[in-house]
């Protein structure tokens, strides 16, 4: 998607910590886009609003807490909302204002971890969003020492927060297995041969396991069965050619390991809702910037 998605320019200054949005609306109608910094948007009363964050593509309730990455392309569309007073509070901070020498130290691990995974884009439970709405609420654009330190206990609560789910799809996710050398040797192998038929032997005897202790393996350290998985890496892949390509559906089955087309579709369809088909054609009617350089002040 970046190919056609141009950088947007935002109202944080470089010398303020953070910026913060608070908007009553009736739509969105701001294309997809990225820009260096952070951003943390709540939404109330936006059911039916479609959310796209990288190669994820969602449909909303009627409240969500979401926290963007540093240049993950995202946007959101009015779609199915007809709603006229969507309540939308936008948080933006620097990419920059937390240094590696800050993050070494155990008190910011955990907002260096959430830091971490919010470059695939975290979506956080309504209980999450529920309980931080006062503070969300109450946040100003003073940038005083006050104001930054509620925003790093928001980034605490966020951090400490067990109920979240990751939206888009990387190309490679061996840093969520770096406690586990035999799971990342495992996750590397497959999105090294993703292409490939792989076998239960081949990748059992890869770790020096049995092939019954391999299955127990990975479904107690992923939740899920090795032909899940190797199908979920897959379609990480076909994801993107269907996005960023302008390969066939069938070229793409076969290029993500699918010697049968059929199976490729029912796959699919199964993990995104849509049929591969379906889903290019959504991603190709998201509208898009016309400029390479734009200042607003929606997202």
């Amino acid at each position: 998607m970046s190919k056609n998605i141009n950088r947007e320019i935002t109202q944080l200054k470089p010398d303020d910590s953070f910026f913060i949005i608070k908007k009553i609306k009736n739509e969105f109608d701001f294309p997809v886009h990225f820009h260096p910094e952070f951003e943390l948007n709540f939404i109330r009363n936006g059911k039916g609003i479609r959310r796209i964050v990288g190669n994820s593509m969602q449909e909303m309730d009627n409240m969500e807490l979401t926290l963007i990455g540093s240049n993950l392309e995202h946007g959101w569309e009015t779609y199915h909302c007809e709603n006229n007073e969507i309540n939308e509070i936008t948080i933006l901070f620097h990419e920059w204002l937390f240094n590696d020498k800050l993050f070494r130290l155990k008190t910011f691990k955990p907002i260096k971890n959430l830091l971490d995974k919010a470059k695939e884009g975290i979506n956080f439970s309504k209980e999450t969003a529920l309980k931080l709405i006062p503070k969300l609420e109450a946040f100003s654009n003073n940038n005083k020492i006050s104001d930054f330190a509620e925003l790093l206990s928001i980034l605490e609560e966020l951090a400490l927060a067990e109920d979240f789910k990751l939206l888009s799809d990387n190309d490679h996710e061996g840093g969520k297995y770096e406690n586990s050398k035999k799971l990342k040797k495992v996750n590397d192998f497959v999105h090294k041969n993703y292409y490939n038929k792989i076998s239960l032997t081949e990748i059992s005897n890869l770790v020096n396991m049995s092939k019954s202790s391999f299955n127990r393996f990975i479904k107690d350290r992923t939740g899920k069965t090795f032909i899940n998985y190797t199908n979920d890496v897959r379609l990480i892949y076909a994801s993107k050619f269907l996005i960023d390509s302008d390969l066939t559906i069938s070229e793409i089955s076969y290029k993500c390991g699918y010697n049968n087309i059929a199976n490729f579709n029912r796959v699919f369809k199964k993990s995104k809702n849509q049929t591969p088909s379906e889903y290019r054609n959504t991603f190709k009617n998201i509208k898009h910037f016309t400029q390479d350089l734009q200042v607003h002040g929606n997202n």
